[in-house]
């Protein structure tokens, strides 16, 4: 297993407090329009070590065959998304003020768009995995050894479809296929023991054949190792224990901030706090 030196540790710390800025300019830009703000601010380190570390993915390479793909499956945390192509150089500073804007690229859920490195549109969900799926197949297939990264959310697996696909993906022995369970425990209306109990998620993906490792899911070395435990013909699922909101006072486990509008004075408290975010 490979660790991170302390150069890459930090050059990963800096891209995601990058993020989080750029989530809450987003924000502010966007205006009364819901911004999904906690469960974009809950996969920034995910996020932040797949694009600026972990995938081979960059402008360059963006039509070639052989480029690793990440799927958003939970669309509505495309403020981290679109903060990370910006950073790597697909989506420019001041197109981000067009968050949600008329005849913006940037909707509140990601559309696709190659020239911006949008992979796949996502709305509705429980996708994401089917999609990863057949990439993964098509990649083993054609011979292109790529590895695809997606990200779901833990209210998501609510969906029967993500379950017929976590059979589907141990069934074709896909260990280029990794997924991120992004387990804030809300969702859109409540707590996800209230709505919808997952119970022992890992003992499940296990049972499902799926190679399976739960992590801190702001932890940077953990996500970065959990992406080298791979085992050979197994998917490999990486639960991902995080915060709503995180790294914001008033937002963190706030499940209000699934939909809470950002105001001048909140955006100025929120600078002051990442100022001193480690």
């Amino acid at each position: 297993m490979k660790k991170l030196n302390e150069n890459e540790l930090v050059k990963i710390k800096n891209f995601s407090k990058k993020i989080r800025k750029h989530i809450l300019d987003m924000a502010l830009y966007a205006g009364a329009s819901s911004s999904h703000f906690g469960g974009a601010l809950s996969i920034v380190e995910i996020i932040s070590t797949l694009f600026s570390h972990q995938m081979n993915l960059n402008k360059k390479n963006k039509y070639l065959e052989t480029r690793d793909r990440f799927i958003l499956s939970k669309g509505h945390a495309c403020l981290a998304y679109y903060a990370a192509l910006c950073e790597i150089g697909f989506i420019k500073k001041d197109e981000l003020k067009t968050f949600e804007k008329n005849d913006s690229n940037l909707l509140g859920h990601p559309v696709a768009n190659k020239e911006l490195g949008i992979e796949f549109s996502n709305g509705s969900l429980g996708m994401g995995l089917s999609l990863g799926i057949g990439l993964c197949i098509s990649s083993k297939k054609k011979r292109n050894n790529f590895n695809v990264y997606t990200i779901l959310g833990d209210g998501e697996c609510n969906e029967g479809s993500v379950w017929e696909g976590m059979m589907a993906a141990s069934h074709f022995k896909l260990d280029n296929l990794y997924i991120f369970i992004d387990r804030n425990n809300f969702q859109q209306t409540g707590s996800n023991d209230e709505i919808m109990c997952l119970n022992d998620l890992k003992a499940k993906l296990i049972s499902f054949g799926w190679n399976t490792i739960e992590i801190d899911g702001h932890n940077i070395n953990e996500i970065s190792n959990a992406l080298n435990l791979n085992v050979k013909n197994k998917p490999t699922a990486i639960i991902a224990n995080t915060i709503k909101g995180k790294g914001f006072s008033f937002s963190e486990n706030n499940n209000n901030w699934h939909h809470a509008v950002l105001t001048k004075s909140t955006y100025e408290k929120a600078l002051t706090e990442l100022e001193n975010y480690e």
